[in-house]
C-alpha cells in the first residue's frame, strides 16, 4: 500500500534524478539480511555515476560526490523510498535493525551478529532516528571510517539489540511516528 500511496512521489524523484544527473535512477548496493543472506537494497541514486571507488566507503559531511538532488534526497531521507520494493520482496520489514553492508556485518561481534541478523532488517530503526545526522557527524571526525567501526556502529549494535529484545507492534508504530517526525522536523 505504501508503494501505491507514495508512486506519484516517487515518480516525481525518478524524473528529478534523471534530469539532475546521468545514469540510473536506481542504486543497488549488497546488504545483509535475515539469517545473513545476501540482497540486493534500493535507494534513489543520490551519487554521481562511477563516483563509488573514488572516495571513502562512508559518506561524510558535504561530499563532493553527491549530486543537487541527492543532498535533498539524503537530507528528507526520500533515497530510501524504494526500500519499499525490498519490503514488498520480503528482503526487508518497515521497522528493524538497517541492514549493513557485509564489511561492517563481519565487525560484529559473533552473539550479537547472530541475534541482530535473527529479525528481518528495516527501513527505520532506533538507530536510524538517534543518528539522523550520521553524514555530518562522521564530517567532524579526523578519521570517519575508524570514528564509525569504533564509536557510531557499537551505540548502533545496541539499539538493535534492544529493538530485538523488546519488538512489537506498538514499538514498531512509535519508531514509524519518530521517523516521519524526525524527517519534518528537519524542515
Amino acid at each position: 500500500m505504501a508503494l501505491l500511496a507514495l508512486a506519484p512521489l516517487m515518480l516525481l524523484i525518478a524524473f528529478w534524478v534523471r534530469a539532475d544527473s546521468r545514469g540510473p535512477v536506481l542504486f543497488r548496493q549488497d546488504r545483509v539480511g535475515l539469517n545473513g543472506r545476501l540482497f540486493g537494497i534500493y535507494k534513489f541514486r543520490t551519487m554521481r555515476v562511477g563516483s563509488l571507488g573514488n572516495g571513502p566507503s562512508i559518506t561524510v559531511g558535504a561530499d563532493l560526490r553527491i549530486t543537487r538532488a541527492g543532498t535533498v534526497l539524503r537530507k528528507y531521507k526520500l533515497d530510501e523510498l524504494p526500500q519499499f520494493i525490498n519490503v514488498l520482496l520480503g528482503d526487508m520489514s518497515v521497522v528493524g535493525p538497517r541492514p549493513e553492508v557485509p564489511h561492517y556485518v563481519a565487525m560484529y561481534p559473533p552473539e550479537t551478529r547472530e541475534r541482530v541478523l535473527s529479525v528481518r532488517p528495516g527501513i527505520t530503526d532506533l538507530a536510524s532516528i538517534e543518528f539522523r545526522n550520521e553524514s555530518e557527524l562522521l564530517g567532524n571526525a579526523a578519521d570517519p571510517d575508524d570514528f564509525y567501526v569504533r564509536v557510531v556502529l557499537p551505540k548502533k549494535l545496541d539499539y538493535c539489540l534492544q529493538y530485538v529484545a523488546t519488538r512489537n507492534l506498538l514499538l514498531d508504530l512509535s519508531i514509524i511516528f519518530r521517523t516521519v517526525a524526525t524527517i519534518f522536523a528537519r524542515s
